[in-house]
């Protein structure tokens, strides 16, 4: 079975190239749904052999979905730029594995790198994520932030996908910024109110679970500042909603 590679980017000189190189190992066509990159991410992909497809940026599934008309296979592996699969993936894709028991979805195991330290601790692994799936029963969802993919039978396996997201905790932070303000928007589009307490009691249990029960507490100055990331993140997110619900609040007195 031939496998179509699917990639959503944006600003992504640096990773584009080894990603395509990386997939064409794999696959036998490269779709790239770029959002309109201010760098040579387009011009690389092309001279990488790669399909470019422009779109605006729609948000993280969606954006995805722009894509899946574009590739000829059914079976289609969606990473993103800063994503390689291990050799465990490798194999397992091209011995066809995937098409033993009839499944649609294929959950790997991530491994998240800072820099080029192993992040496994704090619930960064196994991190599974469906990155493998058949267009045809399974579709990424419509959701903007943190996608997943809707299948009627997924399977894990345990092969890896190495991801390399992060050169500095500046980054992380930065990035976990981002996500917050999208997953607040989302939220609040879903029609989700929480109350004032919600930012500080949800950060506190996210850091005490990535601390004390996701072994955070065994790995030094990084497990303590994964942890409070992990915990600004979850207070930031909901501190974004409420504001988004004081916004609506004073919408409605005029």
């Amino acid at each position: 079975m031939s496998i179509s590679g699917l990639v959503i980017t944006y600003n992504e000189e640096k990773n584009i190239g080894k990603c395509i190189d990386a997939l064409f190992k794999v696959c036998d066509e490269i779709i790239i749904v770029d959002s309109y990159s201010k760098d040579k991410t387009v011009e690389i992909a092309k001279s990488k052999g790669a399909i470019v497809v422009l779109q605006s940026f729609l948000g993280d599934g969606p954006q995805r979905k722009v894509g899946l008309p574009y590739c000829k296979n059914d079976w289609i592996l969606n990473l993103d730029a800063d994503e390689f699969l291990d050799t465990d993936a490798e194999e397992f894709l091209l011995k066809g594995n995937y098409l033993e028991g009839n499944y649609d979805a294929f959950s790997f195991r991530v491994k998240n790198f800072l820099a080029d330290k192993l992040i496994d601790f704090s619930g960064w692994y196994p991190d599974h994520k469906v990155r493998f799936f058949n267009k045809k029963t399974a579709s990424p969802s419509e959701a903007k932030v943190h996608q997943k993919i809707v299948t009627t039978k997924e399977k894990k396996v345990s092969v890896h996908i190495l991801h390399y997201g992060w050169d500095s905790f500046n980054q992380i932070i930065a990035k976990k910024n981002q996500y917050s303000t999208w997953h607040a928007q989302q939220l609040f589009d879903q029609g989700k109110r929480v109350g004032p307490f919600k930012p500080i009691i949800n950060g506190l249990v996210a850091f005490i679970r990535c601390y004390f029960f996701k072994k955070g507490i065994f790995n030094g100055i990084d497990g303590v500042t994964i942890a409070l990331i992990q915990g600004f993140f979850s207070h930031m997110k909901y501190a974004k909603l409420i504001n988004l619900q004081n916004e609506e609040k004073n919408l409605l007195r005029f």
